[in-house]
């Protein structure tokens, strides 16, 4: 068998350099600086990694607004939206930043061309987190593709993107295909369509898939080691099936099969940017030494075979089997087939509480068990039942985590990042990140021991004989059950009863019975709103209209005016011409003011209308805000549009008072 490793192959400079600075704050921690550290998100897509960091401390939120006042946050190599460091800025959250420096690059493109009051396309995965973070260095104003129908359909719906006179500015996902990128612009060239380029595909991306396609060509089986959730290992599974039809991704050597894998005599191995140099190399080695050989049996040998175990002794770790010699009140002795006999402390078996050995074990029963010491001073061989019960526990925890089962597990106790949690004869891990679904302090961790909780298996370490626990993984899967059965009852045009939860500025997130609805600020009033905090609080409960749903990326789109009528379809009923009518000044123009008589209904007083006098400019008579009083001259329902004179509301004054003289 040949493994061939492709030249380039696992951490890339920018995941290598979060890695760094997330360690460097770890030891901080451990010399004493103690404070709470967390990463938003996975800090790289590698279960392994992300697991080892849980275990030394570091926790994971999922938004900054989880963040307290004094924690450290680090954020992630794909980076974070501007709004991200403002409102850690706000909150007193320190910051470690590892976005990557390419990643950095790209922000600061698309925050200058936002300025510059230029068009952004962002190339690549609108789910990604890279693409998200970008997309907030433009206020999420920019047109995300991932396909040439993309381009296509942006084409075709905003065609003044190309005939304003200036460029479009085009970037791209670092960890994008350099195919699809091509094929994008060669939509642009086709129609002829002019932008301004910035091919932001990472140098190292770029290479490290072309590197696995050209192994992928020379090979009959392309192993490629990344985490499923990686956008570049998923990449470069597909460059390699492309280019070899017997390609697989693996995690790490759990998912590989070796027996299938030694079919074949020329292999190549490749890897993500986020898969540490150490499973590499173990896939590598675990693959070399994966060799078979098969020798005829001679009944004479295995006679001599026997002679020979006989007088072996069994070594630290092995699971024997014998029959029980002996039972006293404090041990049972056992024979294992070997010059020295197998003792099995009380300590070492599991006992229901009033239990003794001799309740649980008889001369002459097979009994099971590790061994734990070779000699125990007394020519014995110290044996374990509670041990080979621990890899029993173990094998099904394992089974737990690939099957995504649920176990409970009994909280004991509180140790530094997390608590510790008992599943039978095995102790585990659970940090304090994954306590709960919500954000959980050291000083209500105390809470939790004691109880007896669901969870689901984030890991396994055999080896070591740890494992790492997740309650809020439970808690999540409940959530979504319930969320899928509040989709299953929306339609769109339902009103529905709403909680608003929180604001951003181009809108509010109202809950409509679990799930998170966004209510755009052009959907709050029929209005102008520059905030829409001016019309709302949070906590309010409010009244909502359902405009779109897309269960399939979580998405629904609510509307707050259309729950009233349109001020143009009562007009007619509330306002008649030669009324007078009282409004506030809300646009100055050279021709005249707009007047707001109420919320999304607006008058004109024509400049030849504010007074009895020749009037040169319009803001030395009116201001914005100020109330008036106006008389309506004409109503156009079709156009809909209201002519208002404020010196013909003064000449009605004035004859009014004329005619009260009289």
């Amino acid at each position: 068998m040949e493994i061939i490793r492709a030249d380039r192959s696992g951490f890339c400079f920018g995941v290598q350099r979060a890695i760094d600075l997330t360690m460097e704050q770890i030891e901080k921690n451990e010399k004493g600086e103690k404070r709470p550290l967390y990463t938003c998100g996975p800090l790289i897509h590698n279960r392994s990694v992300t697991g080892a960091l849980e275990e030394k401390g570091v926790g994971m939120i999922q938004n900054i607004e989880e963040a307290s006042e004094g924690d450290v946050v680090i954020i992630r190599s794909h980076g974070e939206p501007e709004s991200f460091y403002r409102t850690a800025a706000e909150k007193g959250v320190a910051l470690v930043d590892s976005t990557c420096v390419f990643v950095t690059k790209i922000h600061d493109i698309v925050h200058k061309a936002h300025a510059e009051e230029k068009g952004i396309i962002i190339v690549g995965n609108p789910e990604h987190q890279e693409v998200i973070a970008t997309n907030g260095w433009c206020d999420y104003r920019g047109y995300i593709l991932q396909s040439r129908e993309d381009a296509e359909a942006l084409i075709r719906n905003h065609p003044e993107l190309f005939q304003t006179g200036r460029k479009p500015v085009i970037v791209c996902q670092t960890t994008f295909k350099v195919e699809i990128l091509e094929e994008i612009l060669g939509v642009f060239k086709d129609k002829n369509c002019e932008y301004e380029l910035y091919n932001t595909i990472c140098s190292a991306t770029r290479e490290r898939q072309d590197a696995c396609r050209e192994l992928a060509k020379k090979v009959e089986l392309m192993v490629v080691i990344g985490d499923r959730h990686s956008s570049n290992s998923r990449k470069l599974f597909e460059i390699a099936k492309e280019n070899c039809k017997n390609s697989i991704l693996i995690q790490d050597i759990s998912d590989l099969q070796l027996k299938q894998a030694a079919k074949y005599n020329k292999i190549g191995i490749t890897a993500g940017a986020s898969t540490p140099e150490w499973i590499i190399k173990e896939v590598i080695a675990s693959m070399s030494e994966n060799v078979t050989n098969t020798t005829e049996k001679n009944p004479m040998l295995d006679f001599m075979d026997d002679i020979e175990n006989s007088l072996r002794l069994p070594r630290l770790g092995d699971v024997v089997e014998g029959k029980v010699h002996q039972v006293t009140e404090d041990e049972v002795i056992v024979n294992i087939g070997c010059k020295k006999d197998g003792i099995l402390k009380k300590a070492e078996v599991s006992l229901e509480e009033g239990q003794s050995l001799k309740d649980v074990f008889q001369e002459g029963d097979t009994v099971q068990a590790k061994v734990m010491k070779t000699d125990d001073n007394d020519g014995g061989i110290l044996l374990s039942k509670k041990k080979l019960e621990i890899n029993e526990n173990y094998k099904e925890l394992n089974e737990a985590m690939e099957n995504k089962e649920t176990l409970s597990v009994k909280l004991s106790k509180k140790v530094n990042g997390g608590v510790i949690a008992v599943y039978k004869e095995v102790t585990g891990f659970v940090p304090m990140s994954q306590l709960a679904d919500t954000f959980v302090t050291e000083e209500n961790v105390d809470d939790f021991i004691g109880q007896t909780v669901d969870i689901k298996v984030l890991r396994v370490d055999n080896k070591r004989n740890r494992a790492v626990f997740s309650r809020k993984a439970v808690l999540v899967e409940e959530k979504h059950k319930q969320v899928a059965e509040v989709w299953a009852n929306l339609n769109v045009g339902d009103i529905v009863e709403g909680k608003v939860m929180r604001f951003t500025d181009y809108g509010a997130f109202v809950d409509i019975g679990g799930v998170d609805g966004l209510l755009h600020i052009s959907e709050i009033s029929w209005g102008k709103l520059k905030n829409p905090q001016e019309v709302l609080n949070i906590g309010d409960i409010i009244n909502v209209k359902i405009l779109s749903l897309n269960e399939e990326k979580g998405k629904i789109s609510l509307g707050l005016k259309q729950t009233t009528p349109e001020p143009w379809s009562q007009v007619g009923t509330k306002y008649q011409i030669g009324g007078i009518i009282t409004g506030k000044v809300v646009q100055i123009k050279e021709y005249g003011a707009f007047v707001e008589l109420e919320a999304g209904l607006d008058g004109l007083v024509h400049i030849s209308e504010i007074a009895n006098k020749r009037v040169e400019n319009v803001s030395d008579e009116l201001s914005l805000g100020q109330e008036i009083t106006a008389k309506i001259m004409d109503i156009d329902s079709d156009r809909k549009r209201i002519s208002l004179s404020i010196k013909a509301a003064l000449n009605n004054d004035e004859a009014e008072e004329a005619q009260d003289e009289e």
